[in-house]
């Protein structure tokens, strides 16, 4: 989810190293990185069932809940060199007889600033296992050469980084412990619906251990990440909070706490706590790892939004449209752009983002079934999935070449041009490239309003080549002959591909 300019909504997102000694609040709206260390039941329940959960009562009480829990949560502290700042002075090219007076000037004006130096952060984390594993935001400890944990009974112990992945901005921490350390556990945060009570405990302004109620605002929010699954809360949490856990009634971790949006720099009730069923896979593959271990898929996808599934005569606007298929796992696996991706390893495939979440948690070096609806019919493909981490950039195919026309011509609100070798050089697109470039767009047209620009290339039309202008007029009498209102392009920006249907009535 990117930011909107509209009054109202979030301008930027905004991740932070927790609490620095010098921070002033930024009075501007913002998403903030925040976190809560969250409170776990004193009691132990079995295993979960799926059978529906019963509403419950606001507790008379917290404090039983807070109590038992708050042993396994910490507080955090990292200590980073901050190298010398060379900003603010004045520019004196190298070797000028001016360097040497205007360096010692500076240092006159601006003593022990040219030194490197030593910058603090808080944050928060919780413990998960009796021998010293530790969960935090990534943001919080990311380039630091010191972590120190601060327990409830007032212990420190120092931390070594296990691993991390910015992706989730999850990070895991071991500490050396004579001792069994009082840990929580992961519940299942698909089980916790908009309404239910949550609790969250943690480090807000570096005032050290404190608890915070709430209930679940929202679920499955994405915020800017490619895996982004948010738990929205109104539980107060902020900065400082980076990293500790938001607790369901039973005691169980079901998020941990990484960001929140305000416009001063303070809780305002919109709080967002990546899911536990996010970060427990996360967490399991660092901790034996030390690093994440992703399926790799290999393709551009888009969803199917309702004016694309009209253009393809589908029923209904779901699956992820495969928009570029270059070589890797699913091209070694038959898959075509266009296909659309309804099934993966036996489970239905909502959108792109369930499909990126679904390929993600696949097994790497393992084949596996993909349903894709082709032509209008279902076809079940064998895929090898790759490693996502080790995967290699991305290139872009180029189309079929054939022979172009000279001709400009207008159709659907655009001036359209067949590709030349001039126009290859221009746009800088690959050799061999072939459709139709666009070099006007009517403003007032359904294609600019749906973001075709000059030097946008259509290479497919209907789910066929185009290379001609007559190519595109065949495809828009065939869409009308099949009772079509609109016709699917498939263009071309800067080698990113993207599916754009167009009315043709």
């Amino acid at each position: 989810m990117r930011p909107g300019t509209a009054p109202g909504r979030v301008t930027q997102f905004e991740k932070e190293f927790g609490v620095p000694s010098n921070a002033k609040t930024k009075n501007r709206s913002i998403l903030r990185s925040a976190t809560a260390l969250g409170l776990a039941a004193a009691v132990a329940l079995g295993p979960m069932t799926a059978l529906p959960a019963l509403a419950q009562g606001a507790p008379e009480s917290f404090a039983d809940l807070a109590q038992s829990i708050s042993p396994s949560v910490v507080n955090i502290t990292t200590t980073t060199t901050v190298a010398a700042s060379t900003e603010g002075g004045p520019m004196v090219p190298p070797g000028s007889p001016f360097e040497d007076f205007f360096r010692d000037f500076m240092e006159r004006q601006n003593p022990g600033q040219q030194e490197p130096r030593r910058s603090e952060a808080l944050g928060s984390g919780f413990v998960i296992s009796e021998d010293g594993y530790i969960v935090t935001n990534n943001h919080v400890i990311e380039g630091a050469d010191d972590i120190q944990i601060e327990f409830f009974s007032g212990k420190t112990l120092q931390a070594e980084l296990v691993g991390t992945d910015p992706k989730t901005d999850i990070a895991l921490l071991k500490v050396q412990s004579d001792e069994p350390l009082p840990h929580v556990p992961f519940g299942d945060s698909d089980l916790m619906r908009v309404g239910d009570w949550v609790l969250a405990m943690g480090n807000p302004l570096g005032q050290g251990f404190s608890v915070s109620s709430g209930i679940v605002s929202a679920r499955n929010r994405a915020l800017s990440g490619t895996y982004d699954d948010y738990i929205q809360t109104d539980a107060a949490i902020n900065r400082g909070n980076s990293g500790g856990p938001l607790f369901n009634m039973d005691g169980q971790v079901i998020g941990v706490n990484t960001a929140i949006l305000s416009p001063n720099g303070g809780s305002i009730g919109i709080g967002f706590s990546m899911a536990s069923n996010v970060v427990t896979k996360v967490v399991d593959q660092l901790r034996e790892f030390g690093e994440t271990r992703r399926g790799w898929l290999g393709v551009r996808i888009q969803d199917v939004t309702p004016d694309v599934a009209e253009a393809m005569g589908l029923e209904a606007a779901a699956g992820a449209l495969i928009t570029d298929v270059p070589d890797g796992p699913a091209k070694d696996g038959g898959m075509q752009a266009g296909d659309i991706v309804q099934s993966f390893a036996g489970q239905e495939v909502k959108d792109t983002r369930d499909l990126v979440r679904r390929v993600a948690d696949a097994p790497i070096g393992e084949g596996v079934q993909v349903v894709v609806l082709r032509e209008g019919r279902t076809q079940t493909l064998e895929i090898t999935l790759g490693r996502r981490e080790e995967a290699e950039g991305e290139t872009t195919p180029a189309a079929a070449q054939r022979q172009p026309e000279q001709t400009n011509g207008e159709l659907l609100g655009m001036t359209l041009t067949p590709v030349t070798p001039q126009i290859i050089g221009e746009l800088g697109l690959p050799d061999g490239a072939a459709g139709l470039v666009v070099t006007h767009v009517d403003q007032v047209s359904e294609a600019f309003a749906k973001g075709l620009r000059d030097g946008d290339l259509i290479t497919e039309a209907g789910q066929q080549p185009v290379a001609r202008l007559a190519d595109l007029q065949s495809r828009i009498t065939e869409a009308k002959e099949a009772g079509r209102k609109s016709l699917l392009l498939l263009i071309r920006r800067g080698g990113d591909p993207r599916f754009v249907a167009l009315a043709i009535e």
